[in-house]
């Protein structure tokens, strides 16, 4: 009995639970289609009334047949009956409570249904008028039939698509396609005046220079080990970030600056992306993508731009406004930010959760990418068939979206990161207390020392080694025994390591970090070994599946070093050569050096590259002018080209003649055209003439006639898809013009063209700005 007696109760529970569900669950308001949804929400909890009050009805009878031969078995036991009988006392007060919710239940379904009558005749126009719609054939929306019968198929695969009101009809499907997305024509009787109107445009607000980097702190927020090292890198940098600013804004005097909306969301941080990062940053890991988020945010601060920062899913969901579901549909409302900084994570984020709004907004993202991305395979297409694709590539964003940690392709914009400068006195300090037999080696996986036993061995004839390589305390390192090794060290305690030091020594690995610089900065010689041949994807493990092969590029473990500070602060030798290596030690030790740190890597530096790229790098309203047809009539004449040849004959330059766009950056008198040898690429073309390849400006040489300004015999010239084009192969008279503008690449060669490079100049220190770019 008590079993039965349960039962009920418990059911009764279940059926007003599942009752308030059903009423609760429809709401004034949820959907442009409110009156179906609530029509809808009425039938289905009437048919709950009706099968909760025939449940309790039953459960009434059940019982009371229970009391009944309850009842008359213990009439038959006689005294011992009393105590059964109290038992089914409560049991008789509950078929009484049941049976008059019973009735109160019953009272309702006939309410809901008087209800229910008044809202379908209410309804039963608009009703008729959605159950006709028809899909229509309107040649400017060539996709709408093929999505409307994806949307019959799909519609209930994302919730998404039933919070903009598609409820299964195939007016909500043309509601929607029309709509909230643009593959339909609108239909002719909805009323459009009801549509909220778009916001206006914000007025524009001048940016001023910021000097109080607390409001910064506060917008990074806590909660992350990674957040604090930021946090703790920005505060002591702090004077030397604000003294920079200061001295930008003289630069500037007071030129007007628009200040932007900007979100930072750092997608390696987010629980999704696994944040592999802050639980080894106590331990001194691996911070060179920290190092350069603290100062990109710093920078975009103290430049006077809005910010809003974001390190994790759930917060970027929400500033970016998007529908609940699963991502397929586009964002609620316009985009707020007029850029967005983050990596190759937040990108994927972005993507799964923005739908069709990805594609319209990906022009304001800035890909904060350590490695590179090269255009061959960033273009989906192109690198699907030509065998480019990658994990990290395909995006079809302009190759200068993404910003690298160094200058290694012209193709990407140079983010960069700072170094500590030092004051007069620091530097004569450092000169005075620097060990001249001291070296520290560059590497904190033991891994990477091994093998190298033979160059340590000539190193420790010469110097005491010191080593900062991550152990665990039961654990020895795998280093030989002379070596003292200081573990993983925090940052403060790692400089003032290199600040004795005579030399900063690399064995190859890891590739292209900040160490070396800070090194270089703190007093240090650099030394690293040479490659030969130089690493690539096509040979090294390392830059297979990175969207960049780096042919030719990384002929040593830090090129940048190598190529634009050199000797006497970096040396690269070739370490298979014993003779070279020992040789180059004893000459370093003699060697007195100052600290070093160029001007691209100081914060003003940073600052005056950010604020240049801020004002003139739009992805959204420029683009390149449309390619020439591939075949012309001879009536069609082709407007003289703005190029000229120099006065030398070996390159051509912008005319003096020639019109010239104020809004085009980098300026067009700064242009070059040089051929490059087979061998080479545009890059290293360029280089070689004491110049920066431009890929924007690829523009202007994409024309016939600039083949014959060069005085290049062409039998034929074609248009296609080819990252190493525009090209001849001279052997056969062959000339290639590029077919797709986002293909035009710096990187790269091949042994059968001579490819056409744009060149420019550029700032002394300041590789990623030309001259007049500021």
């Amino acid at each position: 009995r008590i079993f039965v007696l349960g039962i009920g109760f418990f059911t009764l529970c279940f059926l007003m639970t599942s009752l308030g569900g059903q009423f609760s669950a429809k709401r004034l308001g949820d959907s442009p289609f409110t009156i179906r949804n609530e029509v809808m929400g009425a039938l289905e909890s009437r048919g709950v009334l009706r099968r909760m009050s025939d449940m309790l009805e039953m459960l009434m009878k059940r019982m009371d047949i229970l009391a009944r031969l309850e009842n008359s078995t213990d009439i038959h036991r006689g005294d011992e009956a009393r105590f059964p009988l109290d038992r089914l006392q409560p049991a008789a007060g509950l078929m009484e409570r049941i049976q008059a919710i019973a009735q109160n239940v019953s009272d309702i379904a006939i309410k809901v249904d008087q209800i229910l009558r008044n809202s379908l005749l209410n309804g039963k126009v608009m009703e008729g008028r959605r159950d006709q719609c028809e899909v229509p054939r309107d040649p400017r929306y060539p996709d709408c039939a093929g999505k409307v019968e994806w949307m019959r198929a799909r519609w209930t695969s994302d919730p998404c698509y039933a919070f903009f009101g598609v409820d299964g009809t195939e007016c909500s499907f043309l509601i929607y396609l029309s709509e909230v997305e643009w593959f339909c024509p609108p239909l002719p009787w909805r009323n459009r005046t009801a549509a909220a109107p778009s916001p206006p445009p914000r007025p524009p607000v001048q940016a001023a220079f910021q000097s109080d980097l607390a409001h910064l702190l506060e917008l990074i927020g806590t909660g992350k080990e990674s957040l604090s090292f930021m946090k703790k890198r920005i505060r002591h940098l702090a004077q030397q970030w604000l003294r920079a600013a200061r001295r930008l804004e003289q630069k500037l005097k007071g030129r007007q600056r628009d200040q932007k909306h900007i979100l930072i969301h750092i997608g390696f941080l987010t629980e999704e992306s696994g944040d592999v990062f802050s639980p080894r940053v106590l331990k001194g890991g691996p911070l060179g993508e920290m190092v350069q988020w603290a100062d990109i945010l710093a920078v975009l601060f103290l430049l006077g731009h809005s910010l809003r920062v974001t390190v994790s899913l759930k917060e970027l969901q929400s500033h970016l406004g998007v529908p609940p579901g699963r991502g397929n549909c586009p964002l609620t409302s316009p985009l707020p930010f007029d850029l967005i900084y983050t990596d190759y994570h937040g990108l994927q984020q972005m993507k799964q959760h923005m739908g069709l709004s990805f594609k319209k907004y990906r022009c304001r993202v800035r890909v904060i990418d350590t490695f590179g991305t090269e255009p061959a395979y960033n273009h989906e297409e192109y690198a699907t068939l030509r065998g480019y694709r990658t994990n990290w590539g395909y995006w079809n964003l302009q190759p200068t979206q993404f910003m690298t940690m160094f200058p290694h392709t012209p193709d990407n914009s140079f983010m960069g990161f700072v170094s500590e400068e030092l004051n007069q006195t620091e530097r004569q300090l450092i000169k005075s207390n620097k060990v001249s037999s001291m070296a520290v080696v560059y590497g904190k996986e033991a891994s990477i020392w091994k093998g190298k036993e033979k160059f340590l061995a000539i190193l420790n004839k010469y110097m005491e080694i010191h080593g900062t390589v991550y152990y665990e305390t039961q654990r020895p390192p795998e280093v030989p025994a002379f070596v003292k090794n200081h573990g993983l060290l925090p940052q403060h305690e790692f400089q003032q390591l290199l600040r004795k030091a005579k030399l900063f020594i690399g064995f190859g690995f890891p590739y292209e970090g900040p160490a070396p610089l800070e090194a270089i900065a703190n007093g240090c010689v650099f030394l690293q070994a040479r490659f030969n041949p130089p690493h690539s994807s096509l040979n090294h493990e390392f830059f297979r599946g990175k969207p960049t092969s780096r042919e030719a590029s990384v002929s040593s473990q830090h090129p940048y070093a190598e190529d634009f500070i050199g000797k006497p602060h970096v040396w690269t030798v070739d370490y298979n050569n014993s003779e070279e290596f020992e040789a180059a030690v004893k000459t370093i030790m003699r060697t007195q050096v100052d600290p070093y740190l160029p001007y691209e890597y100081t914060c003003e530096g940073m600052l005056e590259r950010i604020h240049a790229y801020i004002q003139h790098q739009d992805f959204c309203t420029t683009s390149s002018p449309p390619l020439p047809p591939k075949t012309k009539s001879p009536a069609m004449q082709s407007p003289p080209s703005p190029l000229a040849l120099s006065p030398n004959a070996t390159h051509l330059v912008w005319s003096p003649s020639a019109s010239r766009d104020p809004q085009a950056w980098p300026p067009v008198d700064s242009l070059q055209v040089w051929v490059s040898e087979s061998q080479h690429t545009c890059t290293e073309t360029c280089r070689r003439h004491g110049l920066v390849c431009e890929p924007t400006f690829f523009r202007f040489l994409n024309k016939e006639e600039v083949f014959l300004q060069l005085s290049i015999t062409c039998d034929s010239t074609e248009y296609e898809m080819n990252h190493l084009y525009p090209a001849v192969a001279e052997n056969v008279h062959e000339c290639y013009l590029q077919k797709e503008p986002l293909l035009f690449s710096c990187a790269g060669y091949n042994t059968k063209y001579r490819r056409l490079c744009p060149c420019r100049d550029f700032q002394q220190g300041q590789v990623a700005l030309c001259r007049d770019c500021l």
